[in-house]
């Protein structure tokens, strides 16, 4: 393949051969010199739009000095798509035709903009769920309906959410969260020691579990006076039972010495494949006449579903289906 060298136009892209000191179809000048004279005379018409710059700064005085290189460092950086001609760096308008230049929308600083937390009132930030972690929910309204398919704070690929689950609301100025009758219900975090009743369900990992009360021993005979035999039984003040994906029960542990200890390993109940958990996470139990339950320091804290509705306090951690939200209230 054979490459022709030539000089090409700069009015009408027409490709003269080398030494050609003017275009054959327009007569344009294709000297350096005369190209240079062209950037003289486009800066002196730029200048003349832009009142009260001093004389020695202009790129004018600059090659009138002999210093060259400094304007066609400038006009480097953008050429006009309008006429083609070279516009000095921040300059907003071509100086030949007065199309506007793109470099100044390019050097503008953007505005961001988005809806502002109120002071006093709160937002949710989701720490983990579906593929949006970081995102935030800002509560300035009154109600803040969270579901499936209703209300402002939608997760509309957990399956575990109920179509209109929980709804965050302020009650005079105090923030709090109430189950709308969901399947699974609203999960808070635990810090330290809480009370708890007789039929509690508690989070840990990825295991559920309820807290209930031992069944009344009976060890009776059968009608023909026969007794079933069994291992010996002790008395138990409550016992733990594993919920399994779709209700069922799962692992049931009575409690010794009236607790039940729950973690990954040499524990009273052990889940050595749940990531989640740790080696001691929470326990449960009979103290002074009533149930307590106690986080264990764990890595990922415990979980109690709510009764009906919950007060809310700064740094809160919540869970609905499988969105764990933190809670977050400026002063």
């Amino acid at each position: 393949m054979t490459l022709e060298a030539g000089i090409v136009c700069g009015q009408c892209d027409r490709l003269n051969p080398l030494q050609t000191s003017a275009c054959e179809d327009c007569g344009f000048e294709l000297s350096l010199q005369s190209a240079a004279k062209a950037r003289i005379s486009i800066v002196a018409e730029a200048e003349t739009e832009q009142p009260g710059s001093q004389a020695e700064d202009t790129p004018l005085r600059a090659i009138q000095k002999g210093d060259e290189e400094k304007p066609m460092e400038q006009a480097r950086h953008y050429i006009c798509k309008s006429c083609y001609s070279p516009v000095p760096s921040g300059h907003k308008f071509c100086g030949k035709c007065g199309t506007p230049s793109e470099t100044a929308n390019v050097e503008q600083e953007p505005n961001y903009f988005g809806d502002m937390q109120a002071p006093g009132k709160a937002k949710l930030i989701l720490i983990r769920g579906e593929g949006m972690d970081g995102i935030s929910y800002h509560l300035n309204s009154i109600e803040h309906v969270a579901g499936r398919m209703e209300g402002a704070i939608l997760f509309t690929e957990d399956k575990w959410l109920s179509p209109k689950h929980a709804n965050f609301y302020y009650d005079d100025t105090q923030l709090m969260v109430r189950d709308e009758g969901s399947e699974n219900g609203v999960f808070i975090c635990v810090k330290g020691r809480a009370s708890i009743e007789t039929g509690a369900v508690v989070m840990a990992g990825e295991q559920f579990f309820k807290v209930e009360q031992v069944p009344p021993h009976d060890d009776s005979p059968n009608d023909d006076g026969t007794y079933y035999f069994s291992s010996p039984r002790k008395d138990a003040s409550f016992r733990l039972i594993q919920i399994l994906e779709g209700g069922g029960d799962g692992m049931v542990v009575h409690s010794r010495e009236d607790r039940v200890i729950v973690g990954r390993e040499n524990c009273d109940m052990n889940f050595p494949n749940d990531p989640y958990i740790s080696g001691t996470h929470f326990k449960v139990e009979f103290a002074n006449g009533a149930l307590q339950m106690e986080d264990l320091e764990s890595k990922n804290g415990t979980y109690v579903k709510i009764a009906e509705k919950q007060q809310l306090a700064h740094g809160d951690y919540i869970f609905l289906g499988r969105q764990l939200l933190r809670v977050e209230i400026t002063e």
